[in-house]
Parts: structure tokens; sequence; C-alpha cells
């Protein structure tokens, strides 16, 4: 028996997909899965297999090795606005009052759950209805907040060169 998971998971997405060989099709299934511990952590995963349990479990240690942690304002809610874009889908996530719930269509709403956020606005804005699409930038939204502790903005110094140099000597 294998121990129990800190982590849930919530199938996004299974679609059966077609392989032409020279002697005929071949099927196999992709499966989208969204994985998060419900206190900041959240990932998620894409596999195939040749049956959809095979295809769960791959697509579950994907989720769990791109996992990101986000920093939640409160234990409940985001810190600011943001919005993101990832292919032809956008998402903008806005922070919300205490009790508010988590508003939020599709796939965004499974990946803000399993994050563990609940007091969230948040609105699919871009014109695809791919589930994939969708929970990706959702995630590339959720990547966007900065960890406690760094800085805002990164100063970068230009490098200093000195005058006598010359490439071609």
């Amino acid at each position: 028996m294998r121990p129990k998971s800190e982590f849930r998971e919530k199938v996004l997405e299974v679609r059966r997909v077609t392989r032409v060989m020279a002697g005929g099709k071949r099927f196999s299934f992709r499966v989208t899965v969204v994985v998060g511990d419900l206190k900041g952590k959240v990932g998620v995963g894409i596999a195939k297999g040749l049956d959809v349990a095979a295809a769960v479990d791959k697509a579950k240690r994907q989720a769990q090795k791109a996992m990101i942690t986000i920093v939640l304002k409160d234990h409940r809610t985001v810190p600011y606005d943001v919005e993101a874009k990832y292919g032809a889908a956008r998402v903008r996530i806005k922070p919300a009052r205490p009790d508010h719930g988590l508003i939020a269509g599709g796939s965004a709403r499974f990946v803000l759950e399993m994050a563990g956020v609940k007091d969230v606005s948040a609105k699919i804005l871009g014109r695809t209805s791919n589930k994939l699409s969708n929970a990706m930038a959702t995630m590339a939204a959720l990547s966007n907040f900065k960890k406690k502790g760094t800085p805002a903005v990164i100063e970068v110094k230009p490098e200093v060169k000195s005058e006598n140099t010359n490439p071609h000597e």
C-alpha cells in the first residue's frame, strides 16, 4: 500500500488522441491534472498513456514536478491584481474582501481551488475555451506574485568598461 499523499488532485480534462500508423490508427489518452496542497502549492501536469489510469498517474507526477508556491495574503487571497497570458488564453486575478468566496470559472477555478485561495475574483479574458491553455495562463498569473523578502524591482548594474581595452589589439 502506498502512503496517503499530502496533495489533492483534480482531473481537468481527458482527451482521446490518435496516431495514424501504416497498420491503422493507434489510440491513447491525454490527461490534464491539477495537483495542490490547499496551502499555496499548485501544479498542472499533462501526460499520455494507453489507458486513462496510467495517464492520470503520469500527469500527477508531472504536476508535482512543476509545482509553484504562492504567497497568500492572510492565507485566503492574493496580494494584488495580476494578469497573464499563455498562448491564446488570458486570465485576470483580483483579490477580494474576506468571505467573498472564490469567484472564477472553468480551469482557473480548479487551479485556484487546489492552491488554497479562498477569496478571489478571476476572469478568463481570452477567446479560447481550451482548458489546458486557461489552466496554464492561471499558473502563469500565480507565478507572477513576488515571494516574501524579494525586492519588487531588481537593479542590474551595467558593466564598467575600461577605456584602454581594444578588442583588435
